[in-house]
């Protein structure tokens, strides 16, 4: 396996975790049946984090999923720290 693809397999598994453990914006981290149902937006972050987006854009990524996609209120304060911890991986310090 050749080093891009092990940063790839690194960097979708950190994205997975904080979406899951972190982001949970319905909050179904402790529900064994739903452990893949943010899955579907780790590929879409990790082309913007290797597309070098700001952390904005990111933010602007997990509002929309949050308050557009779902439907739900929002909390921009911990959404703008998710999005900051996602930024961070690819620009750690």
């Amino acid at each position: 396996m050749s080093k891009n693809t092990h940063v790839k397999q690194f960097l979708m598994t950190e994205i997975q975790k904080i979406l899951l453990k972190d982001w949970d914006p319905i909050g179904i981290q402790d529900i064994p049946e739903a452990q893949d149902e943010y899955d579907s937006y780790i590929s879409s972050v990790y082309k913007l984090i290797q597309s070098k987006k700001s952390e904005n854009e990111l933010f602007d990524y997990l509002w929309w999923i949050e308050t557009e996609h779902m439907g739900l209120s929002g909390n921009k304060k911990h959404t703008k720290s998710i999005a900051r911890k996602l930024f961070k991986l690819s620009h750690p310090l």
